[in-house]
């Protein structure tokens, strides 16, 4: 992402005013006895752009804007580079970002973020929520993935002197991301389904961004089902601006007689995007009129590039502020969502809801009995293909190119979903009036 030097940059899709204080701590929660007072911990928040970040970083402040006392607890930004942002890397430091108290605390940030890696990263996350002041708020929101360190903040939250509610917000179900992805099997994925499976019935509530999730987490981790809220994700992009289409293809060196499929965002196991690789690969054996484009950043970038670095119909984007990120997805003629096969239910990907605010035709590689694939059909915003499948994944880029009235179809209603179901205002509403009952019956119980 180009930004100036030394500015930090602002969170993808919305504009995020920072205010840098250097002090050894904040003073979380401190609010009039008659305000919700609500601390969010989380991973990932603002200028991070992709991922989980947008979402809490706009939940946040959307409570600040429904007269909530609200503060947050998270790390410094380093998602999906590995690698913190230039500007951050302090033990301590706080931040106030769109009125909303921020509170980043140093951890363990591998530049190889997997396997035991990835775990030692999280745990020392948790640790650092384990010492660090939380204030006396009414409510805790943990933010997970990461499990371990919500794990970590639910002890302390369960065994601490002040107790508060707590509600996990699911986006990713740990468990099965770990046996979907290949991660790990046998005692591994026992004990973390075991993790996941504590921790999620201590909370008060949990609040879930899809049906199925909620089904899963009641079913075979045995949550309570009246515990559980569905509030589903939402666009955290406003309506894109009109496009000099034109402009942004010869920018990006895409010529007018290609079909550019596009992949935003992380570029990681999950993602499976050696399967781009090998369809760009195709298109050059076939000499097909079809461009293979990658935009952002990952743990898997350097592989992949290395892989396809002889490949003509493929080409690798760094990260993009706001208003090239939004321009890039309207110039582009497909966006595609790729996923590894064996990946089904473990997460709804977040960058459906940008997809479809760019009025622009879909391409889901999944499985066809999974989330992704059903959020897709949903929307009426797309076509299917098999998860692994270059070859179909050509095919289906070749079609949509080929056929500009079913492309603008496709287009238009995934973008009528996005204003009819994924609204922040609702969405933000919901949560909060969650928050309220969560307190409310507590408050009764005790």
């Amino acid at each position: 992402m180009r930004v100036a030097p030394g500015a930090p940059p602002r969170d993808q899709g919305s504009t995020t005013t920072v205010t840098r204080v250097d002090i050894a701590q904040p003073s979380i929660g401190e609010a009039g006895n008659h305000a919700l007072k609500v601390l969010v911990i989380g991973l990932n928040y603002a200028p991070e752009t992709t991922g989980i970040s947008p979402y809490t970083s706009a939940f946040a402040r959307g409570l600040a804007h429904r007269d909530v006392k609200v503060s947050a607890l998270t790390a410094h930004p380093h998602y999906p580079e590995w690698k913190i942002h230039d500007g951050y890397g302090r033990w301590t430091v706080s931040d106030i970002i769109d009125g909303v108290p921020v509170t980043r605390l140093r951890h363990y940030v591998p530049a190889n973020p997997g396997g035991v890696n990835r775990l030692v990263s999280e745990l020392s996350f948790g640790f650092r929520l384990l010492f660090a002041r939380w204030g006396r708020p009414d409510v805790v929101v943990m933010v997970s993935p990461a499990l371990f360190s919500t794990a970590i903040a639910m002890l302390r939250a369960r065994l601490g002197f002040n107790r508060p509610v707590v509600n996990v917000w699911v986006q990713d179900i740990y468990s099965l991301g770990i046996t979907e992805t290949g991660m790990g099997n046998g005692p591994v994925a026992k004990l973390i389904t075991w993790v996941e499976k504590t921790t999620l019935k201590a909370a008060s509530g949990v609040v879930v961004i899809h049906d199925r999730f909620g089904e899963h987490l009641s079913r075979r981790l045995g949550v309570d089902p009246a515990r559980i809220e569905v509030v589903r994700n939402w666009t955290h992009l406003d309506a894109a601006a009109p496009t000099d289409v034109a402009a942004t293809r010869a920018h990006h060196r895409w010529p007018d007689d290609e079909t550019v499929v596009l992949h935003a965002g992380n570029m990681g196991v999950k993602q499976g995007l050696e399967n781009v690789v090998h369809a760009a690969r195709l298109a050059d054996e076939q000499n097909l009129p079809v461009r293979f484009v990658l935009m952002g950043n990952g743990s898997q970038r350097d592989e992949l590039q290395a892989m396809g670095s002889a490949i003509t119909r493929l080409q690798f984007i760094g990260s993009l502020d706001d208003a090239g990120f939004q321009a890039a997805l309207a110039a582009a003629d497909v966006l595609l969502v790729n996923e590894k096969p064996g990946v089904s239910e473990m997460a709804v990907p977040s960058k459906l809801t940008s997809y479809f605010n760019a009025a622009r035709p879909v391409i889901g590689a999944t499985d066809p009995e999974g989330l992704t694939a059903s959020e897709i059909e949903a929307a009426g915003g797309g076509r299917i293909v098999l998860a692994g499948d270059p070859q179909a994944l050509l095919d289906a880029a070749l079609a949509l190119g080929s056929d500009p009235d079913l492309a603008r179809t496709l287009g238009e209603s995934g973008f009528r979903y996005r204003t009819d179901v994924l609204g922040e205002t609702a969405a933000i509403d919901k949560f909060t009036s969650w928050l309220r009952r969560l307190v409310t019956r507590t408050s009764t119980r005790r």
